[in-house]
């Protein structure tokens, strides 16, 4: 197995970050405080606490583990790396991942905004802002590049590539190579 090596730094090169408010370590480490119970990203904008009360943690998992509870001002959930501080492009991730294992070929775009825990209309627009089209389009792509891969490279027949690939017809399956390439999916094999 290949070992996984994460940066942490020692306990004094923390405290110096965290009482510099240094940018460098958000995310890096988390600090918690013994008096308060609460734990903090480097760059928090509160009074510092005094050293000898601070610890530090590697992730905000394990300052959670160890019994403290995020601070409301540096919102510690949302530090660099994590799917918070990601934002909206998260959400749009998550749902091309899924329309690329086929989610759309038998569930609607609501089913997909539900799965996503949002709604159908914000999700057409998280869509446009960032894949700069919509998820039915992104699943007609992929339908298309997934047909294309298995034409390519396999012995199954057209009728079959087409079903397997998420199209509903194969009527559909040829106008929308004919309408993207200009031929028909016959003309891919090798």
């Amino acid at each position: 197995m290949d070992e996984i090596t994460t940066f942490f730094p020692d306990s004094e090169t923390c405290d110096r970050a965290r009482l510099a408010r240094d940018k460098a370590y958000d995310g890096v480490f988390f600090s918690g405080v013994r008096s308060t119970r609460i734990y903090c990203r480097p760059i928090c904008p509160v009074r510092p606490a005094k050293s000898v009360n601070v610890t530090f943690y590697p992730t905000a998992a394990a300052a959670e583990k160890a019994g403290f509870r995020p601070c409301l001002r540096c919102r510690p959930e949302s530090a660099p790396g994590s799917p918070a501080w990601l934002g909206t492009a998260t959400t749009v991730g998550r749902a091309l991942r899924l329309i690329d294992e086929g989610f759309l070929d038998t569930n609607s775009v609501d089913d997909l905004a539900n799965k996503l825990g949002i709604g159908t209309r914000h999700l057409s627009r998280l869509f446009a802002k960032h894949a700069g089209a919509s998820p039915t389009q992104a699943a007609a792509t992929a339908r298309v590049q997934r047909a294309k891969r298995m034409i390519n490279g396999g012995t199954m027949s057209l009728t079959s590539i087409a079903f397997a690939a998420g199209f509903q017809s194969v009527r559909r399956f040829n106008d929308v190579f004919k309408a993207l390439y200009g031929k028909p999916p016959s003309s891919f094999r090798r």
